[in-house]
C-alpha cells in the first residue's frame, strides 16, 4: 500500500493528516465488537482532525456536546460533531480504501437537535497512520440530493458530488452567506416517559446488535434527542446500573460516569434561617462555565430531610462574585415537563439562585441553566 504524502499537505485538494503517535487511551467500554471498533476509529479521526482544524481554521472549535458524551454516541452510530463559531460539522470516518462515497447516519440529518451545517468525509488508515479528508457537503445538499437508504438508514453522496477542498468550507464560513446550509426538516414527535422506559428496556440489551435499526426512526430519534435517555441507553448496554443516583453518591461516592461529567462529593456549610448556627452538610457539586465565567451547581438534602426535600443552588466560584441579572436555574421532570415553582430567575445581580423540591423515592429530575453552560448536555439525576 502506498504511503500518504507528508501530513498537513494537500494532494489533489485532498488533505492528509497524521494520526497522533500515541493516541489517547480508549477508556470507555462498548457493548459489541463493532461498537468498540467504531469508537476507536472515531476517536483517532477526532484526535487527528480537531487540533489541525483549531489551528488552521477555527480556534473556537470544540466537540459537541462534550468529550464525556462521545461514547454514548459511538455505542450506537458513526460520527462526531464539532461546533465552531455559529456552525457545526460532523466527521464521518470510514475504513474503506476506495473513498467512493460519503454515507451519513440518518440521526445526524433528521434529528433537529443534531443537524449540522457541514458533513466531512474522512478515510482512516490506522496502519499507515493517517486520515484523508476526501470531501464535504452541506445538510441542504445531503438532504435534498443525497440518496436515502432505508435498509441502513443513511443518506449518501458519491465522492464526485462532494466539495473536495476543505479550505472552501472556511471561505464560505467567513462570508455573509445567502444560500442556506441547512434544509428544513420536520420536528420529531415526542415520546412519553413510559414509551422511553419500554424502549430502553428493549434496546438496552447488548444482544440487540443494531438498536438504531430495531424500532421506527421516529421513536428512535426522539429517544436519542433526549440526552438523558441516550446516556441511559449507553449505561444499560454496558450493564451499568444506578449511575445517576444522588442518594447513592452521598452514601458510597460518585460513580465513574458522573465523575466524567464533573460531579464530586462535597461538604458545604449551610447557614439556616432562624437562630440556629451554621452546620455542615454533605452534597454534590460540579463547576460549569457560562460566558467564560465559572459557577458552581450544588445539590444537597435539607436538614432532617425525612420529607425528602432537596436544595439546588447556583453560585459564583469567584469570591464575592454574583449571579448576573437574567440568569435562570430551572428543574424539569424526566420527560422535560415544567412543574410549580420549578424556576428561579435573577432579576438583578444576586448571590445565588436556588430551588427546593420535595421528591419521591426514585424520581428523576433534569437541571437547566440560562444562558446555557458550555458543553451542556442534559442528564437525569435520580433521587
Amino acid at each position: 500500500m502506498l504511503n500518504a504524502p507528508p501530513p498537513f499537505t494537500i494532494d489533489s485538494q485532498e488533505l492528509y493528516l497524521e494520526i497522533p503517535q500515541s493516541p489517547e487511551a480508549q477508556e470507555q467500554p462498548y457493548s459489541t465488537a463493532g461498537a468498540c471498533q467504531r469508537g476507536w476509529i472515531n476517536q483517532i479521526c477526532l484526535q487527528a482532525f480537531l487540533p489541525w482544524f483549531k489551528e488552521e481554521i477555527a480556534p473556537t472549535a470544540r466537540v459537541y456536546p462534550n468529550n464525556a458524551a462521545l461514547p454514548s454516541f459511538w455505542e450506537v452510530l458513526n460520527g462526531t460533531a464539532i461546533t465552531f463559531d455559529r456552525d457545526r460539522l460532523v466527521l464521518i470516518p470510514t475504513l474503506a480504501m476506495d473513498d467512493d462515497e460519503l454515507r451519513v447516519p440518518q440521526e445526524w440529518v433528521d434529528i433537529p437537535e443534531w443537524v449540522a451545517d457541514y458533513y466531512i468525509a474522512v478515510q482512516v488508515n490506522p496502519d499507515d497512520g493517517w486520515i484523508k479528508i476526501f470531501g464535504y457537503t452541506t445538510h441542504q445538499i445531503l438532504k435534498t440530493t443525497g440518496v436515502y437508504d432505508a435498509g441502513d438508514r443513511t443518506y449518501s453522496l458519491e465522492s464526485e458530488d462532494l466539495i473536495p477542498d476543505i479550505n472552501v468550507l472556511w471561505v464560505t464560513h467567513q462570508l455573509e452567506r445567502s444560500e442556506a446550509l441547512r434544509a428544513e426538516i420536520a420536528p420529531l414527535d415526542s415520546i412519553t416517559k413510559i414509551q422511553a422506559e419500554n424502549l430502553l428496556e428493549r434496546l438496552g440489551h447488548p444482544d440487540v446488535k443494531f438498536p438504531r435499526l430495531a424500532v421506527p426512526f421516529s421513536m428512535w430519534g426522539a429517544l436519542l434527542a433526549h440526552s438523558g435517555w441516550r446516556k441511559k441507553l449507553y449505561e444499560l448496554r454496558q450493564g451499568l446500573l444506578m449511575q445517576w443516583s444522588i442518594p447513592q453518591y452521598l452514601q458510597t461516592g460518585v460513580a465513574y460516569l458522573a465523575q466524567q461529567w464533573g460531579w464530586e462529593k462535597t461538604e458545604f456549610v449551610v447557614v439556616p434561617t432562624g437562630m440556629r448556627s451554621a452546620e455542615p452538610v454533605i452534597g454534590l457539586s460540579r463547576q460549569i462555565i457560562v460566558a467564560q465565567n465559572t459557577y458552581e451547581l450544588r445539590i444537597f438534602p435539607k436538614a432532617a430531610s425525612e420529607n425528602r426535600v432537596w436544595r439546588f443552588e447556583l453560585r459564583s466560584t469567584t469570591p464575592g462574585g454574583q449571579i448576573p441579572a437574567g440568569f435562570k436555574l430551572r428543574l424539569l421532570t424526566e420527560d422535560l415537563q415544567a412543574f410549580e415553582n420549578n424556576e428561579d430567575t435573577a432579576t438583578t445581580s444576586v448571590d445565588m439562585l436556588y430551588l427546593e423540591v420535595i421528591l419521591e423515592l426514585g424520581e428523576g429530575l433534569i437541571w437547566e441553566i440560562e444562558p446555557a453552560p458550555e458543553d451542556y448536555d442534559r442528564e437525569i439525576l435520580r433521587f
